[in-house]
């Protein structure tokens, strides 16, 4: 997958915590990274010249799920996701030379709570994040039709030193007011950054990946067990929970990110031969507070 020695790698939301993370690494291993710009009154045809020769396209748009979600807050979701979406494949379809790979993200709030999943599952839910998923797919892999090979990045909560889910988790626990969320029994499905960023460096190397992925570790936990582990790692008490009116109250259906039980297994990447650095939370913990 080259062009010439070094791979043109074109990101569309370069500027969010996997876009800057992907930004780093690929300019680490001598790649041309470059971001690509969508606005509302952007063209398909500015979009196209963007994206022009890339080697792969990899599309992070999207305002964040961590907030209130009012009725205008969920259009601001919806459209993010799926319009920006649309412009790019649209604009794939214009390119003289397309890109070999469409790596698209959505997340495991497609599946239903309270079953195991893994790729081949269908049992989704029938909730608002899901139905954004599932939408949001359906627009990435129209880019099939352009002989561009699609992954689907099911993103699980994503866990770094800076930035995203721990930004808002770890202020309580080092101040010895932790604790769960709800009831603590959901299952969370998640990952560390590093190995979100290898998975999608080894799915650009693997050409057999294709079509749904899921981007968690491999060891789901219950929300209760990794606030134990967060205590003890951090030797803070953890017995202040959060009740889950309080966090409607904060984040209204939102909530729904932090209170359902997803349970997610990557059994495509591990299938292919992925190994991650942090299968366990502990050890993807202690290494983001260390």
């Amino acid at each position: 997958m080259a062009s010439g020695n070094r791979l043109k790698i074109a990101i569309c939301g370069k500027s969010g915590l996997v876009g800057e993370k992907l930004d780093e690494f690929f300019g680490s291993i001598q790649c041309d990274v470059v971001g690509v710009k969508i606005r509302n009154d952007t063209s398909i045809e500015d979009v196209a010249k963007q994206i022009e020769k890339c080697d792969a396209l990899i599309n992070l748009s999207g305002a964040t799920i961590l907030a209130h979600w009012s009725d205008t807050y969920k259009k601001i979701l919806y459209e993010s996701r799926i319009n920006t979406t649309k412009k790019l494949v649209d604009a794939l379809e214009l390119c003289k030379e397309k890109p070999k790979l469409f790596l698209s993200a959505s997340a495991v709030g497609i599946y239903a709570s309270g079953y195991a999943h893994n790729e081949e599952s269908q049992n989704y839910a029938d909730d608002f994040l899901s139905k954004v998923c599932q939408d949001w797919e359906a627009e990435a892999l129209r880019a099939e039709e352009f002989e561009v090979r699609v992954a689907l990045m099911r993103f699980g909560v994503i866990y770094a030193k800076k930035g995203g889910a721990m930004d808002k988790i770890l202020p309580p626990f080092k101040l010895g007011v932790g604790g769960k969320l709800g009831s603590g029994e959901q299952i969370v499905s998640w990952i560390h950054i590093e190995d979100l960023v290898r998975a999608i460096h080894f799915i650009m190397k693997t050409p057999d990946i294709r079509g749904a992925v899921n981007f968690t570790s491999p060891y789901p936990l219950s929300n209760d067990a990794q606030t134990k582990i967060m205590g003890s790692v951090l030797h803070r008490p953890t017995i202040l929970g959060v009740p889950k009116f309080a966090l409607k109250l904060v984040f209204g259906e939102g909530a729904s990110v932090m209170l359902d039980s997803k349970e997610v297994y990557p059994k495509k990447l591990q299938d292919a031969g992925f190994e991650f650095y942090y299968e366990k939370f502990e050890d993807a913990f202690k290494d983001i507070v260390q």
